[in-house]
């Protein structure tokens, strides 16, 4: 079986500096239980970038045909089909955090769990800046947890460690705390990626300041992206960082100060720079429609990713929250103030919300948004295997209706397997 014959592939590599060879024959046996649970099937909808009713063809996790099919069905009509989204930057989830004290394998399934509901099947779980022990307990138990898990490791391929080497100037900064920002520390990263077990995928930095540029350099020949992340470079700063290694900006428009120069700022350059593919917070208060709408026109579907930035408070009610030390508001429309800094504190939406805002906002048609919420991701961060709704991929796929508005998931499948329905 492909699908088998590969992820036992992934698995020996995600274990090959590790001794003995039971617990890899151990998670091989679960594997082959999760793919024989999958089988075949097949999965009927419209597609969402040709507006045809299809049949998608499953064996053993793998799409494996797509045939075109006639109905009169009004309910198979109104139900979209299309790959499952990819979150790159998920903080946390209803009162859990990435970077809380004594984070539990369970909490992890949790969020998980919840991302499916709202259609993700892949996401990098996101650790923020903090003390180091904290940071080091937080990537040792999600390695840990992923590597007893199968459906865990299946929805996340790597982790984003956004700071701790950002700007530590206000506003820039954003909500991290400063206490914890540092400058980037090349012997340290090692003990992250060492408690990560190599899965850290990205991290972010502020290119400006000290030791940056070699850390860059590091990261890429150590196989990490990195992302320039709360910061103030200029052009030539910027444009440096993209020589060494940096290729992703991380939420283009925000993290960053209230007061910037209209034409000496950080956001032309990375909007200008062609290597660099931003993230982009579309959940009607990161950013305003006319931005989004511009950076769509300069960069394009293929050259933007869509993210939640979801935080701990994302799916809690609204009201005044304390965590870390700081006292963070929810508003009713959901947004999520800082008000000592008067910034935002990340997100409340999951990333469905930002599919239906970049359509309000640029014109653009659903195959666009979901490229930028599933296919860019995946094309960015080599992962080949999912993304797109095609012959040979994993079968990651959601069902859903537009409806009030809104994208309203009906079904979410994880390699051809049913992990959530709005029925259940």
């Amino acid at each position: 079986m492909l699908f088998l014959v590969k992820l036992v592939l992934m698995i020996h590599k995600f274990l090959i500096h590790k001794p003995g060879h039971f617990l890899f024959i151990k998670i091989l046996f679960i594997l082959i239980g999760y793919i024989s649970s999958a089988q075949s099937q097949t999965i009927t909808g419209r597609m969402y970038n040709t507006n045809e009713i299809v049949t998608i063809e499953i064996n053993d996790g793998i799409i494996t045909g797509i045939v075109a099919v006639e109905t009169k069905s009004s309910r198979m009509e109104d139900s979209y089909i299309a790959p499952g989204l990819i979150d790159t930057q998920v903080n946390g989830y209803n009162s859990i955090s990435f970077s809380q004290d004594k984070l539990s394998s369970k909490e992890i399934r949790k969020v998980t769990e919840a991302m499916w509901k709202e259609g993700v099947t892949t996401y990098f779980p996101t650790v923020v800046s903090s003390p180091h022990k904290r940071i080091i307990n937080s990537f040792t138990v999600i390695a840990e947890t992923i590597e007893k898990d199968i459906q865990m490791r299946m929805s996340i391929p790597g982790f984003f460690l956004e700071g701790p080497y950002i700007s530590p100037v206000d506003g820039f900064r954003g909500a991290h705390n400063k206490d914890y920002v540092r400058l980037p520390d090349w012997e340290e990263f090692q003990e992250y990626i060492k408690a990560s077990n190599n899965q850290i995928i990205l991290v972010g930095v502020a290119p400006e300041v000290d030791g940056a540029l070699s850390f860059i350099q590091n990261c890429k020949k150590a196989g990490i992206y990195v992302s320039l992340a709360h910061h103030n470079g200029n052009a030539r700063i910027i444009q440096d960082a993209v020589n060494n290694g940096a290729t992703v900006s991380t939420h283009l428009g925000n993290g960053c100060a209230n007061m910037i120069n209209r034409h000496n700022n950080p956001l032309w350059p990375q909007l200008a720079e062609e290597r660099l593919t931003p993230t982009l917070i579309v959940d009607g208060h990161h950013l305003r429609p006319e931005e989004v709408k511009t950076f769509f026109k300069v960069k394009g579907p293929s050259n933007l990713m869509l993210v939640s930035d979801a935080t701990m408070l994302a799916g809690m009610p609204p009201g005044e929250y304390t965590w870390d030390g700081k006292t963070v508001v929810m508003t009713e429309d959901g947004m999520l103030k800082f008000p000592e800094q008067n910034v935002l504190a990340g997100a409340s939406f999951p990333i469905r919300y930002g599919v239906i805002n970049v359509m309000k906002f640029t014109g653009c048609n659903l195959e666009d948004a979901i490229e930028m919420a599933a296919t860019t991701p995946a094309n960015t961060f080599n992962l080949d295997d999912r993304g797109s709704i095609e012959v040979g991929k994993r079968a990651d796929i959601i069902l859903f209706k537009l409806e009030e508005d809104q994208m309203k998931i009906e079904k979410t499948y994880l390699a051809g397997k049913l992990v959530y329905s709005v029925d259940n």
